[in-house]
């Protein structure tokens, strides 16, 4: 066995690599856009769940004064 550079590779192999190479890129794009929208969705949702969470009163406005202050 000889050292050395690899062959060439076969024209129809490279097309069909090249070709899911491409596939493949195609659907990461989709699916990364996809996982940006469902985060933006969680996240506006998050934001309005809080929102409407029922606000606590301060201290200060619960607790009677105290006699001689």
């Amino acid at each position: 066995m000889l050292a050395g550079p690899p062959g060439p590779v076969p024209e129809g192999l490279a097309v069909r690599a090249a070709r899911r190479g491409e596939r493949i890129r195609r659907r990461r794009a989709g699916l990364r856009a996809l996982a940006v929208l469902l985060l933006a969705a969680v996240a506006a949702l998050a934001v309005r769940a809080v929102g409407e969470l029922p606000r606590e009163p301060a201290h200060s406005e619960v607790t009677p004064p105290l006699d001689g202050w």
